[in-house]
This record gives structure tokens, C-alpha cells and sequence, in this order.
């Protein structure tokens, strides 16, 4: 189980080849959505930007970069010209990372530049993202994913996330589609718990698709809770913490469990971008028991052949395997896997480490962490690689090959790259990815940077952060202009939390933090589930009742 949320175990790839990729997620379009218009503003329209952020971290590689930042720059951001603006008020936690469009067709308002925020209340606002002085900005739009009769869910005894659970994974936006894609929870006078996947016109808020869609799913097998051979999906047990993930017009759902309270397994389900129905359901531990899925709020990463990878927590595994190297009854507790995009979702390939009984036992998640996809790399010979990295509560950086990811061996480790005794403590975050470089900022850690050189990580780190990071560490995210004015920034969680600025070719180099400046400036409230989003010149950040606002003063 995933111990930061509960309270029972409180314990060389060319930059234009990269850039294409990151478009699916990024966007590099300046066009109007398909949503409805509106009448033309009267005010000036906004100076729209090369940058959409319409998934968490960017892409689906989860490269968490962006490399359309012109604004921005390593000589800009000091305490002197940088600094919050303001504050986005919002109704609850802001536990999902906040979404942007440029140039979005609002209607009756007119062309504006757009963020995105989903709080724990349930609600989902549009804010006007060049509109960001002080406290008073109202959004464009408001939205409540509640039925009638319904509030949000109570945290059912667990600090998971709490007080209150609404929508706790970061949505989607499919821009072709004028949708955002949110999964949101709920309670009824009755006692009874609803998921549901709502498509939301990303113009006016309103519902699409004929949603929203109530998850329900089944499974044959003999797990936690089953009854007669089948399992089944019971929504008083599960939140949907990861974030979504959209690939070729399916909405992917992973879910993790409250705490280690109940009987709960592992499940993942797919569905349709233009219905809202269920295509497909995968449960990854049918025979046992736990595998919830978390990586501390990161998403699922997919490459260009359309594979899906995510990171398990601990659970079931069946040390026994098949003749193809695969767990004799299904149960892939621990894992790190490869998942089919198609119906049905299949399991591909895995890695799990040889004592992954041992960590499970324990609650040493291997997916208290989450997924990064490498770029294409060479490795000595110059053979192309395709990588993939994570790591977990056993601070171990696992180097994977998608190719060939090792599967299980309770006798020898033949994992592609593996690297011990650099991170500091556990990852309940993600390593993020920027021009040859992977960046990670464990639990306790400074961040730390690992070139990529021959197809390998460096063993040791060339450059850190002199701030060590407190629980839960932090994601990194990177701003540059192509390969220049790289910028990483993290947030360090705390009363007040701090976003910190470096220049990304030499962490020692400190540009800016928010405890800077004098009378108490930019500070601003912490929450741990957060992770800072550039997008055209400003910095947005997730609070307990807002999104702080940074940029140029």
C-alpha cells in the first residue's frame, strides 16, 4: 500500500524528433476548440502561445517538460523580476495538476487563454489564465461533477487524501474533441459511494457524450472480495488516484485503494473518448490480493506504438510462472508493466524485482513511485534503445528495456540498468526528462540529475540540489526554449511549502524560491500532491484552496 497517504502505515535524441512526440500532449496549435463559440471579447485578445497542456506532465512519455517556454529564462527568474502574481480561488484541494489551453473560443466571453483546475470538492473551473492579480479573478466557467443529492465523498477513515475526495486524479483534454475527460467521486444520502467519468465541453463546462458514465466492472476470478469465481469493482473501496491517460481516442483509468482498509485488487479500464462507454477492463491481481495503483499521482505512460506502462503498488504475485514467463494465476503485484492499448487490455511484459514477496510483505512499494519514458537512445554499440525508468520505496533507480523488461527471477536480476545507493529515500514522486538528462528528488533527497551517456544513466549523479526535499520529495518539472534556458523547478512541501527554480544544467545553481523575498511575498500554502505547471510565461501551482499564479513581475 501506498504509506505517504494512509494512516496505517505512516512510515541523445534530436530535440525536433522530441518536441514531435511531445505534441500529443503538449499541443502546438493555436486554434480554436470544436466546442461552441461565443461572441467576440471586448477586450483584446490574448497573446496566445505555441503550448497546450492537456495532460499530466506534458506527454505521454511523462517527460515532464516543456520545451515551448520563450518567456522565461535562467537571467528572469530571480526574486527581483519574478514573483506570485496572485492566487485562483478555488472551492476544495487541488490535488490534480492544472491543465492549459491557448486560444480557447469561451462562450460568450470569447477567445481567451485557459487553465483548467479540478478540486477534492468535485468541481471543475475554467479560469481566464492572463487574468491572475490578486484574489478576486472569478472563472469562466464552474462546474459541479456531483448529481443531485450527492456531496463528496468522506475520506472513510483514511488520511489518503482528506477531508474530502472529488476528483483527485488529473484529467484529460482532448482538443479536437472540445472535451476535458474527469473522473470524479461521490456519496448520496444512502451511504452509497459513485465513480463516474464525466466528458466536459471545455467552452462552457457542460456534459457530452451523453455522460457522465458510473464505473462499475467485473472479472473472473477468486481475489479480495470475490464472490461465486468473479470479482468485483466495489466504488466504496477504490479512488482514482493516478492521473488519465488519452491514446488514440480511449480514456485509460488505473486505480488505488483507501489505506489497506477492505478487500481490494488491481484494476485498469478503458473508455470511449466519443461515448464515455466501457471498452475494456484489466485486473492485474484476479487471485489475490492488494496491487493497488498510485505512483503518487503520476499517470500511466504510453509510447509511439501505442504500449502502456505504469507501476504497481505491493500485492500478489505469483512466483510461479507459465511457460511464457507470466504468473501462473494472473497476479502481478509489485510490477512494473506493459500493457496493450487495444481491447482487451493484455498484459505484454513486466518486471518485478527478485524479492518482490519480500517488498510486498513489508509494504515496500515498487509503485510508490511513478513512470518515465525515455527518448530513443543509443547505446554503445548504437543500437537504439527504448527505456523505460521508475523507482519505489526501496530507492533503487530500475533502468528497464520496453523491448525486453526482464519479468521475474527469484535467482538473478536481468534488468537492463539498475543503480543503488543514490537516491537518498523512497521515490513517491516521478524522475522527469530534459535533454539528456534524468532528474529525480526522492523523499529526504536533494534533486539530483543522471546524464544518459552509451544508452546508460550515469551511476552517479552530476549535479544536485543543496535543498534537501521533505516527504513526498518532489517531481521535477523542466521550462526551456528548446535546449536553452532550462529551467527545473520543484516544489518542496511544507508550512509554507516553497517553489524553488534551478538552472537545469547545474542544480547547485539556485534561481529563485518563493521565501525569497521580503513581507512574505510569494509565499503561499503547501499540499503535498502537488506539481508545478509552466505554460506561457507563468507558473501554476496547486494549493488547498487555489492555484498560486507565478511570473514575471
Amino acid at each position: 500500500m501506498y504509506p505517504l497517504f494512509h494512516l496505517r502505515r505512516l512510515h541523445a535524441v534530436s530535440v525536433a524528433i522530441l518536441i514531435a512526440y511531445s505534441m500529443a500532449g503538449c499541443g502546438g496549435t493555436t486554434s480554436t476548440s470544436g466546442g461552441p463559440g461565443g461572441s467576440p471579447s471586448p477586450t483584446p485578445t490574448p497573446s496566445s502561445s505555441a503550448i497546450d497542456v492537456t495532460t499530466y506532465h506534458y506527454d505521454n512519455l511523462r517527460t515532464g517538460q516543456n520545451l515551448n517556454e520563450t518567456t522565461l529564462t535562467t537571467v528572469n527568474v530571480n526574486q527581483s523580476k519574478f514573483g506570485k502574481l496572485g492566487e485562483l480561488m478555488v472551492d476544495g484541494k487541488v490535488d490534480a495538476q492544472p491543465l492549459y489551453l491557448s486560444s480557447v473560443s469561451i462562450t460568450g466571453v470569447g477567445m481567451k487563454n485557459v487553465l483548467y483546475v479540478a478540486t477534492e470538492h468535485g468541481s471543475v473551473y475554467a479560469f481566464d489564465a492572463d487574468n491572475v492579480s490578486g484574489t478576486a479573478a472569478k472563472p469562466l466557467w464552474q462546474i459541479s461533477t456531483q448529481l443531485s443529492g450527492e456531496i463528496p465523498s468522506d475520506d472513510r477513515g483514511c488520511g489518503q487524501v482528506t477531508p474530502e475526495i472529488g476528483v483527485t486524479s488529473t484529467p484529460v483534454i482532448d482538443r479536437t474533441r472540445g472535451a476535458i475527460y474527469v473522473v470524479s467521486v461521490s456519496k448520496d444520502a444512502g451511504g452509497n459511494y459513485f465513480h463516474r467519468v464525466h466528458g466536459l465541453d471545455i467552452t462552457s463546462g457542460k456534459e457530452l457524450f451523453g455522460g457522465p458514465t458510473t464505473v462499475t466492472a467485473t472479472v473472473s476470478g477468486n481475489g479480495a472480495g470475490s464472490s461465486g469465481g468473479i470479482v468485483t469493482f466495489d466504488p466504496s473501496e477504490y479512488n482514482e488516484r493516478p492521473g488519465l491517460l488519452e491514446l488514440n481516442g480511449t480514456i485509460y483509468t488505473t486505480w488505488g485503494s483507501h489505506c489497506d482498509a477492505g478487500a481490494y485488487t488491481s484494476w485498469m479500464m478503458a473508455y470511449s473518448a466519443d461515448t464515455l462507454k466501457q471498452t475494456s477492463v484489466l485486473n492485474l491481481v484476479p487471485n489475490g490480493s492488494d496491487g493497488g495503483i498510485w505512483m503518487s499521482g503520476t499517470a500511466p505512460a504510453a509510447d509511439a506504438a501505442g504500449n502502456i506502462y505504469f507501476i504497481i503498488g505491493n500485492g500478489t504475485f505469483d512466483t510461479t510462472l507459465n511457460t511464457s514467463g507470466f504468473p501462473s494465476q494472473g497476479d502481478c503485484g509489485n510490477c512494473y508493466v506493459k500493457i496493450s492499448s487495444t481491447a482487451p487490455l493484455t498484459l505484454l511484459d513486466y518486471f518485478t524485482p527478485p524479492n518482490t514477496v519480500a517488498e510486498s510483505n513489508v509494504d515496500e512499494d515498487l509503485g510508490s513511485g511513478g513512470p518515465l519514458l525515455l527518448p530513443d537512445v543509443a547505446d554503445a554499440s548504437g543500437k537504439t534503445r527504448h527505456l523505460a525508468v521508475g523507482s519505489g520505496k526501496d530507492a533503487i533507480i530500475y533502468v528497464l528495456d520496453r523491448d525486453n523488461m526482464s519479468k521475474f527471477s527469484a535467482t538473478q536480476n536481468n534488468i537492463y540498468q539498475q543503480i543503488s545507493g543514490q537516491l537518498g529515500g523512497g521515490e513517491y514522486a516521478k524522475p522527469s526528462y530534459f535533454n539528456g538528462t534524468v532528474y529525480y528528488g526522492a523523499v529526504g533527497d536533494s534533486v539530483k540529475a543522471f546524464p544518459i551517456a552509451g544508452g546508460k544513466l550515469a551511476t552517479v549523479p552530476s549535479s544536485k540540489t543543496a535543498t534537501q526535499f521533505p516527504y513526498p520529495g518532489a517531481t521535477p518539472t523542466i521550462s526551456a526554449n528548446g535546449t536553452n534556458n532550462g529551467i527545473l523547478w520543484a516544489v518542496e512541501n511544507g508550512s509554507p511549502a516553497v517553489l524553488r527554480a534551478y538552472d537545469a544544467t547545474n542544480l547547485a545553481a539556485e534561481l529563485y524560491n518563493s521565501n525569497q523575498a521580503a513581507g512574505s511575498r510569494d509565499q503561499f500554502s503547501g499540499n503535498k500532491f502537488i506539481t508545478a505547471v509552466i505554460a506561457n510565461g507563468k507558473v501554476f501551482v496547486g494549493t488547498p484552496n487555489s492555484v498560486a499564479v507565478f511570473g514575471l513581475l
